[in-house]
Parts: structure tokens; C-alpha cells; sequence
């Protein structure tokens, strides 16, 4: 299951962060994929904000994880663009997250190897014109139920 949508403005890729937050589940592993200046970070950081976190939202591109508390558990943003290999990750602890992050978003998840968990929903973005194009991909049952509900709350621009 995949949904394509354009964001023509800023303002739709943080109205479709919002509307992953209204529709998550419970837990959820997104990988957000897209070239640098795709608008991961920003997604994220609508996503994150429209969860209730306040305060800065930074980028994780130089720290490589960031988290958050969340009214139910927290948030883990990870960037990993500027690891060489998925070695490099076992300093952080992500097995010890494992069981406590609500939800896991994840740029460059290739880079990550088996250190990352796997995704319920794939999110590439890529620019087109002066907007982006999003693709949205369910990759687990849970995954699916996530898209047939943001589905619903789809605005203007959105398509299966």
C-alpha cells in the first residue's frame, strides 16, 4: 500500500506531519528518505511538534540521535548521513531504545545496516517544481493501518 502526494509549499509538508501525528499508532518506525534538502528534517520536525514537543527540534545531522519526550513514551530522530558504516552506531545504544521509543524516525536508513529497526511506513521525499513530491510506503501491517487512517485525513494534493 502507497499513497503519492505533492506538497506544493513548506506549509503542506508540516500540514502532512500533522496529519501523521493525528493518524500514528501507538508505535511506529518511519524512514525518511530523499536527497539532501528533500525536506526530512522538516517533515520530522512537523511531525515531532504536532506530538506535542516543545522547545528546539534540532536536526540530528551532527549529533546522530536526537530524542523527545512524548506524552507517551519519546521520540528518536536519528540522521545518519554522515556515518560510513553501521559500526559506527553501536555507541549510541539503540538496542536499549528499542523498547522504549514510541516512535523512531530515521534519515539515510540505509547507512544504518541491522541497527536500525525496520520500517512500518517509507517516506522519500524529492523536490518537483518548487514543491516536493512525497511518496509514502507501508511496509508492515501496522504500517498499512497507518496510511488507511492518514488517508482519511488527507487534504487537497493527496492520491493513492
Amino acid at each position: 500500500m502507497s499513497d503519492r502526494q505533492f506538497l506544493p509549499t513548506a506549509a503542506e509538508t508540516d500540514q502532512l506531519g500533522e496529519r501523521l501525528a493525528q493518524s500514528m499508532p501507538a508505535t511506529a518506525v518511519v524512514w525518511l528518505r530523499g536527497d539532501l534538502g528533500a525536506g526530512k528534517s522538516s517533515l520530522a520536525r512537523a511531525l515531532l511538534r504536532a506530538l506535542g514537543v516543545r522547545g528546539a527540534i534540532k536536526s540530528p545531522t551532527y549529533t546522530l540521535i536526537e530524542r523527545y519526550p512524548l506524552q507517551e513514551g519519546e521520540a528518536v530522530h536519528l540522521d545518519l548521513y554522515r556515518i560510513a558504516a553501521a559500526a559506527e552506531l553501536d555507541f549510541l545504544g539503540l538496542e536499549d531504545l528499542h523498547g522504549q521509543a514510541r516512535l523512531w524516525l530515521v534519515e539515510w536508513p540505509e547507512r544504518g545496516g541491522g541497527s536500525v529497526p525496520g520500517p512500518d511506513l517509507e517516506i522519500t521525499l524529492e523536490t518537483s517544481g518548487d514543491g516536493r513530491q512525497a511518496e509514502l510506503r507501508a511496509a508492515t501491517e501496522n504500517g498499512q493501518a497507518w496510511l488507511a487512517t492518514l488517508s482519511k485525513l488527507a487534504g487537497p494534493g493527496a492520491s493513492s
